[in-house]
């Protein structure tokens, strides 16, 4: 079911919904994590016996119980560790400097893993979350005290659909930097997680008043739909009605602003100023990031 933005609960739009690498770590995840296999711990998990280790069999067959070793599958624990697959070409350089600066604190091979993970992450996160996700979990199995990777779990966690995961992602991010830039993508797992009600106190904080014409208009977004989830349509157009719709931008924000009044409109059964906004949107709306048009066609058809 599609919610007052235009995409359905989870989907990531083009500057919009999770809005990937927000916040005040310079980038966030920089779009992925890394870090040591668990072959660099010291063959931890599915490491060889010890006489295959030594290079020759013990006594009693243990050579054998060393091959049967190396054969087991790995825990769910040790294939978390390890990630996805890294691609031989992602090095970790792909990532904003403010992100690679955050990791200068760890050891270089480390430093660099945790970087790959974080690229592989963030080239990922549109098209295939949940495997940007368990790049994320990958580097916070090695640098989970970093914000910029707590940072990096709870957008992929966002992305992918596992609200509770990333709300509780971002809230340690925000505990080690006190970034605000986090509070529109938490107000939206509020929501997911069936608590409009505090979705709608992270609404009013009062750092929202200084945050960019993107970021506000994403708590806008994310405030009117806490009022639709609670039954409160005249609440919601409110909220929506004190935004710059009217802004002669045409940047994705204020498309997806009347967007979502549009949506508001037609759920509080105005269907005749709901199609004129659907036209607004459409007119600048040049990405395609709504189904505006769509819309508005089968509102003119309803109409007759």
């Amino acid at each position: 079911m599609s919610d007052e933005r235009g995409k359905p609960r989870g989907q990531r739009p083009s500057g919009g919904r999770g809005r990937g690498q927000s916040g005040s770590s310079g980038g966030s995840s920089g779009r992925g994590p890394g870090g040591r296999g668990a072959a660099d711990r010291g063959g931890r998990g599915g490491s060889p016996g010890r006489g295959a280790a030594r290079g020759r069999p013990e006594r009693g067959g243990r050579s054998d119980r060393g091959r049967a070793d190396r054969t087991e599958p790995r825990t769910e624990t040790q294939q978390r560790y390890d990630g996805p697959p890294l691609p031989e070409e992602i090095t970790g350089r792909e990532l904003d400097r403010s992100v690679l600066a955050q990791l200068k604190g760890l050891p270089d091979k480390l430093a660099q893993r945790v970087a790959r993970h974080l690229a592989a992450a963030g080239q990922l996160i549109d098209e295939d979350p949940e495997t940007a996700y368990q790049h994320t979990l990958a580097a916070r199995a090695r640098a989970g005290r970093l914000a910029v990777v707590r940072e990096a779990v709870g957008e992929s966690a966002y992305a992918a659909g596992h609200y509770a995961e990333a709300l509780a992602e971002l809230r340690a991010a925000k505990r080690m930097n006190g970034a605000t830039a986090y509070l529109p993508i938490m107000a939206d797992c509020l929501r997911a997680l069936g608590r409009p009600q505090e979705a709608l106190k992270l609404a009013r904080n009062p750092s929202v008043a200084g945050f960019a014409p993107e970021a506000k208009a994403e708590m806008t977004l994310v405030e009117a739909g806490a009022r639709r989830d609670l039954g409160q349509l005249d609440a919601a157009l409110r909220v929506l009605e004190l935004s710059p719709l009217t802004s002669k931008s045409r940047a994705a924000w204020v498309v997806r602003l009347r967007y979502g009044y549009a949506d508001t409109l037609e759920a509080a059964g105005r269907d005749g100023e709901a199609l004129a906004w659907f036209h607004r949107t459409h007119a600048i709306d040049s990405d395609q990031i709504t189904d505006a048009a769509e819309r508005a066609d089968a509102l003119e058809k309803r109409q007759g």
